[in-house]
């Protein structure tokens, strides 16, 4: 699987702006699966689940990555070609949908981030050393809102994706048995309003 692909066509631009399809892509960037492992997931019927992977199989978004026989049927193991999308500057006249298309997979991926959190262990979430310092914690939960223009930002954004490469590249490189597997999920968009100013405008007034 590939870090990212490059969208192309707008073929692909409508295929990912599906709000079910969105979900399917990112249920594969986690690992293969069949198409009736899918309908037991979404609780939809095989036929309807093979139709959209057909769409976008057709679309260069899922590949079939291994066959296994089971009862003398083929199963089919599907998985999302990239972990991440991103589209041709061609496709740019189409901005609505670009811009719905990276939305949708924005909210899908909050719909999965929140899954992992009600499915995490109990013990991952009991912080002990009762510090009011957050870097003490041992779990990440933070919102911020900061001003910063466009190059600031993805200068940043580098060092952050560079930040990630280096805490993996520990176990990586000297693996140990005590390591445990950290799920994380950021997102950092420009917004128009202030939610936290407000918040503290309306406590003031209060």
């Amino acid at each position: 699987m590939k870090d990212i692909k490059l969208l192309t066509t707008y073929e692909q631009l409508k295929a990912l702006s599906d709000p079910f399809r969105s979900q399917l892509i990112l249920r594969l960037m986690e690992k293969p699966q069949t198409g009736q492992q899918l309908s037991e997931v979404f609780d939809l019927s095989r036929a309807r689940i093979h139709y959209h992977l057909k769409e976008l199989e057709k679309n260069e978004l899922v590949e079939i990555v291994k066959r296994e026989e089971k009862n003398g049927i083929v199963q089919k193991f599907y998985q999302s070609v990239a972990g991440g999308f991103v589209a041709d500057r061609t496709l740019l006249p189409n901005s609505g949908d670009l811009s719905e298309t990276v939305r949708q997979m924005m909210v899908n991926m909050l719909e999965r981030s929140k899954m992992r959190v009600l499915s995490t262990p109990e013990e991952a979430l009991q912080e002990e050393t009762g510090s009011q310092d957050p870097t003490d914690w041992k779990y990440l939960s933070s919102a911020f809102e900061i001003k910063a223009t466009e190059e600031d930002f993805k200068a940043w954004q580098k060092k952050y994706y560079e930040l990630m490469d280096e805490l993996a590249d520990i176990q990586k490189k000297n693996p140990t048995e005590n390591a445990k597997l950290y799920y994380f999920h950021s997102l950092g968009i420009q917004v128009d309003e202030s939610m936290f100013d407000r918040k503290r405008s309306e406590e003031v007034e209060s």
